[in-house]
């Protein structure tokens, strides 16, 4: 079968790509301000290597927390924009507050506008391009999906929601006795005999097989597919697809072989990892009870105006292996909120106090919990530590819940930052998947992409 491949880009390749450049047209942008204009605060130059690394630095991290690297995001021209402005006018701010890593300020204050204006003008030309030619349908990863019909809404769903650059053109049922066609919006059923003609016609570049029980696939499609995997074709599993598009490992399809999905990251049992782990709890700990401390008397006058009573509430969590013990936090909501039972966190929640908004959303209800990291209870990044009430619910209606419970709970975790507070069963699946893709994927590197979203919800004002 012949076939030309389309061009397409993987999201690590896109996420790299826009970090590169993003960098690169900032250097040459200030390399031509300096060569056509009178600009001498930053030459780029190889005598100037560490205030151009530094700017570099800046530039990488700032654009993290100020989520210039959200693929979801990136495709969103007035969104871009904001983010760029935000990023680029904190880099700025920061490069002039480093002078001894940085050239001193100079006499012409108008080279610091020059410096801003040109950071962000090159960053959004490039990102316009980017928008318009690696954003476009040319560059879509266009995939044939072969499964049963019970999983094609839910997949095609999620991974259009988490990816838009990967476009699942059609799909084929491969159960051997096929049901009626079911029709989705925006996605063609093929019949099984078609699917060699499909890849062709449709220049597809990836069968992704979404088949909770490969028994169902047909002896014919069986076949195909063994035909184009001897070709060099690209065929991947769908939960394979799925926890790298969306960073969430799909419990609700693991069967009775769960064990091939749970490799659980070696950073669990590892000393060293483990030792510097502790080590940043006790030091963010002690810093974040200092800065607690050095704000509680603006806590204590907005407690006594908008949220009258108690300043902290102590509750029971559950911790690692399931061990309970008691967390504090500051109230955010009424007194007696629960006199009545449990019930779950809702948006707008009419508990929640005018001061205790303030409280959660800015993060600053979660500051006695250092006390808890302290005492070993918890950790800075993990699960979110839940009530005993709810796991004992959850665990009965959601496939290995209390798996999370295999290492110490968090102030922060990569469910907290990529979902708001689960307010229903299903909302519990789904920070169950990002809690067990912590686990499963657990390493330095994820915890300081944590700590880098943390700081964008913050500042985001994002809490709930």
């Amino acid at each position: 079968m012949n076939r030309k491949k389309g061009i397409h880009f993987e999201i690590s390749e896109r996420k790299v790509l826009l970090r590169v450049f993003d960098i690169f047209v900032v250097l040459l942008g200030l390399y031509v301000l300096g060569l056509f204009f009178d600009f001498e605060y930053l030459v780029i130059e190889k005598t100037n290597y560490l205030p151009i690394l530094v700017l570099v630095i800046y530039l990488a991290l700032f654009g993290t927390i100020f989520e210039l690297y959200d693929l979801q995001k990136s495709s969103k021209i007035d969104v871009t924009f904001r983010n760029i402005v935000l990023a680029s006018s904190t880099t700025v701010l920061f490069y002039l507050l480093t002078p001894v890593l940085t050239p001193f300020l100079p006499e012409n204050r108008l080279q610091i506008v020059y410096f801003f204006l040109t950071i962000i003008l090159s960053i959004f030309l490039w990102r316009v391009a980017y928008m318009t030619f690696i954003s476009s349908p040319r560059f879509y990863k266009r995939v044939l999906l072969v499964g049963e019909i019970s999983h094609v809404e839910h997949i095609v769903k999620v991974l259009n929601q988490s990816d838009p650059n990967y476009k699942i053109i059609g799909f084929i049922n491969c159960e051997k006795e096929a049901l009626d066609p079911i029709k989705f919006k925006g996605l063609k059923e093929f019949e099984p005999e078609q699917l060699l003609n499909v890849i062709t016609k449709f220049k597809i570049s990836e069968v992704l097989v979404a088949s909770y029980n490969s028994e169902t696939i047909t002896q014919d499609i069986y076949h195909d597919l063994i035909t184009l995997l001897e070709k060099g074709f690209t065929i991947r599993e769908y939960t394979q697809v799925y926890e790298e598009i969306t960073y969430r490992v799909p419990i609700q399809f693991v069967g009775k072989d769960f064990y091939k999905y749970f490799p659980f990251s070696r950073s669990n049992q590892n000393t060293l990892y483990l030792f510097f782990h502790r080590l940043f709890d006790v030091i963010f700990s002690v810093s974040g009870l200092v800065f607690g401390i050095v704000i509680l008397p603006l806590i204590l006058i907005g407690n006594l105006i908008g949220n009258r009573g108690p300043l902290f509430y102590i509750q029971e969590r559950i911790g690692k292996n399931g061990k309970p013990f008691k967390i504090v936090k500051l109230r955010s909501m009424v007194i007696n909120a629960e006199a009545n039972g449990a019930k779950w966190a809702q948006k707008n929640d009419l508990r929640v106090t005018a001061f205790g908004r303030f409280l959660r959303r800015s993060r600053i209800d979660e500051i006695p919990q250092f006390i808890n990291v302290l005492k070993g209870d918890m950790s800075i990044i993990g699960p979110r530590p839940e009530r005993p009430f709810f796991v004992n619910e959850l665990s009965r209606v959601i496939p290995f819940y209390e798996t999370r419970n295999i290492i110490k709970p968090g102030l922060t975790g990569w469910a907290q930052v990529n979902t708001r507070y689960g307010s229903s069963v299903d909302d519990s699946l789904t920070k169950l998947q990002y809690d067990l893709y912590y686990i499963k994927h657990r390493s330095l590197f994820l915890d300081i992409n944590i700590i880098v979203k943390t700081l964008s919800t913050i500042l985001y004002y994002r809490g709930q």
